[in-house]
């Protein structure tokens, strides 16, 4: 059997990574709209007496919006790095991946909750190695 060679493999972990944020991204994102409601009341008690508690709603809306736009993006990026030589859709979907993950972050660390904070750090680095392989 013959090696994989580099651009190949570069090509395989790129499709992956953004596979991964593609099912992570669309998951979550389906998930706050068909249980909208579910969503709400629990991030209302996780914010209740921060910062954040009186605009729980509109948060709930841009994470949702960001983390569809992730998914849809890091999936047609999948497509995109296996079968075209663009790659500008998937550096988006990793983009809008990172400035999510960034916005779970911040709301994690106003909540004191640094333990879902702290799990949060290996989807940002993952997010940043794969931009980094795209490149």
């Amino acid at each position: 059997m013959e090696p994989i060679g580099l651009h190949a493999g570069l090509t395989m972990i790129n499709a992956l990574c953004l596979a991964f944020f593609a099912v992570l991204f669309l998951q979550s994102g389906s998930d706050k709209l068909i249980d909208w409601k579910g969503n709400l009341s629990w991030l209302k008690g996780h914010f209740e007496g921060t910062l954040l508690a009186n605009v729980v709603p509109w948060l709930l809306g841009v994470v949702t919006i960001t983390e569809l736009v992730a998914g849809v993006a890091s999936a047609v990026g999948v497509g995109e790095v296996v079968f075209s030589a663009s790659k500008d859709i998937a550096s988006f979907g990793l983009l809008v991946s990172l400035v999510n993950i960034l916005l779970l972050f911040a709301g994690q660390r106003i909540a004191k909750d640094y333990e879902g904070a702290a799990v949060l750090v290996n989807y940002f680095l993952l997010g940043i190695v794969s931009l980094l392989l795209l490149q």
